[in-house]
């Protein structure tokens, strides 16, 4: 990343070229800082027992009696957002969007460093879920209220409110809940099944029997816990989780029971009728409608092909929506941030976001374009504007603000959230009152004592405005399922390709104008680099265009294994190249190897790299290697 933001800083021109800087020319954002602060914020979210390796050294151990009075242990888990309550509703949803984080781009987390603690966040929701799944029917999904609560500023370390927890049950089903908390669990399972093979089969017997339960016995599970009502409501109702549950249970065990499940329910359960512009731990259709899209791409659609194609077409509806290329177009401020709401708005942008990104590199890997009421748009304009929505949090939007706490020069100071507005119990163990925590704390005029790395608060409202105050809950308050989609955006940003090798190519996006490729005639296929005979190393040309006067050149190589062993420790030497590259990581002397992700290089497989500059191509050769 060092080499990244200096060669940025060095011609900011060039990356412009690539799509993975911002479209207002305000500065190149450092993606990866903002990964690493993202995941950060689910540390100070814990509760229970923390481990050793805390990072968020200002938090302690709380809730450690959760669960105790119903005669169960529900120690640890998320707060959801400001306050000390958990709600099972949006943690089980966090825990499905970090983990489809994940699954979609972990070779790009694992680049940066951050495989490790975004798998941590996963585990530590799903330790808590497990807990809160007792039995194949019973399913705990709050522990606290939000009333009690919410009369009280406390520390978690401190906290003196009741903390009674609700369950669902055969009698007082919860539809919503269960099959929410089952999608977390089967797409967990899918996280670390390489990692930890027998947490992720616990992981997966939990996802049937949630499933099950969701299916069986249906209702909504805010008519069953009902203090969750005026925090928490089901307004969607239950169709969308059992949808939702059902394409993760399939993406983790290509059971064709759910994706008939997915096939025989979508016109009963909304799946191909609700043409969405929101999505979110309430409205899970876009989801849903997503992951089926790709299943019809990826041609999994095993006979339900007519019916998948109405939920792809539903899914479509909603990325064009958010393009402002449909004929009902989701709102946007001034400054071109998605708007849904004045409360917490910036879950809505995030998880819109996500959902953009990952179906633009759906689209790449299917070979072909979204097609609009207005027109048509390519994969690397979908992904564009998802760059330009997280851009905007980060800080390029008319007040100049990073709504990602710690990021940036002026972010909110006073964030509405007890344990970060409170001085640390390490620095004063003094017990803070439930209500003296208001007179004293909340009241406070000057920045939290605590900062909340990584948080992402509610953001501006529908012009842009925003005021950092303690008590502007709407706008200051941070959440999980906010920050949840985010990972895998950054974490795509930052490596500058997706999980399919392709990189943000041969566009120019300043101020929505492109700058158009030259001609195919143009551009001349590069002979192949000459090679040892094991090794065939092959170069070529894929785009070409002009910027301020100067051609630009995009090169692929690609690497072929031609003996019949597996190949390690493969050395590869460039020379004469002078502008950025992908796909290779460098070592100490200078050469390149291969990336993390890639240990061997089997027989009769091949991998690629890409670079662009503005030169002939570089020289390309493998100087050493190793037959296992």
């Amino acid at each position: 990343m060092e080499v990244f933001m200096r060669l940025c800083s060095i011609t900011a021109t060039l990356f412009l070229l690539f799509g993975i800087v911002p479209l207002a020319l305000a500065g190149v954002h450092d993606y990866g800082q903002a990964l690493s602060k993202s995941i950060l914020f689910f540390e100070a979210q814990r509760s229970g027992y923390l481990p050793g390796n805390q990072r968020i050294k200002w938090r302690g151990n709380s809730g450690l009696m959760d669960g105790k009075v119903n005669g169960v242990d529900l120690v640890g888990g998320y707060y959801d957002a400001g306050d000390n309550v958990k709600f099972g509703l949006p943690m089980a949803f966090t825990v499905t969007m970090m983990s489809w984080s994940i699954i979609e781009y972990g070779k790009q987390l694992a680049t940066s460093g951050e495989l490790g603690h975004a798998m941590a966040a996963v585990k530590w929701g799903t330790d808590y879920l497990l807990k809160a799944h007792p039995q194949p029917h019973v399913l705990y999904g709050e522990v606290g209220d939000g009333n009690t609560d919410h009369y009280c500023w406390q520390r978690p370390e401190d906290m003196t409110t009741p903390r009674y927890a609700y369950r669902i049950d055969q009698n007082n089903p919860g539809s919503d809940l269960a099959g929410e908390t089952a999608a977390a669990m089967a797409a967990a399972s899918i996280v670390f099944r390489r990692y930890n093979p027998a947490y992720s089969r616990e992981l997966l017997t939990h996802a049937y029997q949630l499933f099950d339960f969701a299916d069986k016995y249906r209702g909504k599970y805010d008519s069953s816990i009902t203090v969750a009502q005026k925090y928490y409501r089901s307004v969607s109702g239950y169709g969308d989780e059992l949808l939702w549950g059902a394409a993760w249970l399939y993406k983790a065990t290509n059971n064709r029971y759910y994706l008939d499940y997915l096939g025989r329910n979508g016109d009963a359960l909304g799946g191909t009728g609700w043409s969405m512009t929101e999505f979110g731990w309430d409205v899970k259709y876009a989801g849903v409608q997503t992951l089926v899209a790709k299943f019809l791409m990826g041609g999994k659609a095993r006979g339900h092909g007519a019916v998948f194609g109405k939920y792809q077409e539903k899914a479509e509806n909603f990325m064009c929506a958010c393009l402002g290329k449909s004929s009902r177009n989701v709102q946007k401020t001034p400054g071109g941030l998605i708007f849904r709401q004045r409360w917490n708005n910036l879950q809505f942008v995030t998880s819109a976001s996500f959902l953009l990104t990952v179906y633009a590199d759906y689209l790449t890997s299917a070979r072909r374009n979204l097609q609009c009421s207005s027109g048509t748009v390519s994969p690397p304009q979908l992904l564009a504007f998802a760059k330009s929505q997280v851009d905007y949090i980060l800080g390029d939007n008319p007040r100049a603000t990073s709504y990602m706490v710690g990021y940036g020069k002026n972010y909110p100071q006073q964030v509405h959230h007890r344990g970060s507005s409170i001085v640390s119990i390490k620095v004063n163990p003094s017990f803070v009152s439930c209500r003296g925590g208001y007179a004293t704390w909340y009241s406070r005029k000057s920045s939290d004592p605590n900062l909340l790395t990584g948080a992402i608060v509610g953001g501006p409202d529908a012009y842009d405005n925003f005021a950092d105050q303690r008590n502007n809950f709407q706008q200051t308050e941070p959440a999980t399922y906010n920050n949840a989609p985010l990972l895998g955006v950054l974490a795509r940003l930052h490596a500058g390709h997706g999980g399919y090798n392709q990189l943000l190519q041969g566009i120019l996006l300043v101020k929505s104008i492109e700058v158009p490729l030259l001609k195919p005639a143009a551009i001349q296929q590069e002979p192949k680099t000459p090679s040892d005979g094991l090794i065939a190393v092959s170069q070529k040309t894929t785009s070409s265009w002009v910027a301020n006067g100067k051609q630009y050149f995009r090169y692929s190589v690609t690497l072929t294994n031609k003996s019949n062993k597996t190949i390690k420790n493969i050395n590869i030497f460039i020379s004469k190249l002078y502008g950025p590259l992908w796909g290779l990581t460098k070592t100490p002397s200078g050469s390149y190897g291969l990336p993390t992700w890639v240990k061997s290089l089997p027989s009769g497989k091949s991998t690629e790299f890409v670079y662009i500059h503005t030169a002939s191509p570089a020289e390309v050769s493998v100087s050493s290697y190793t037959l296992a």
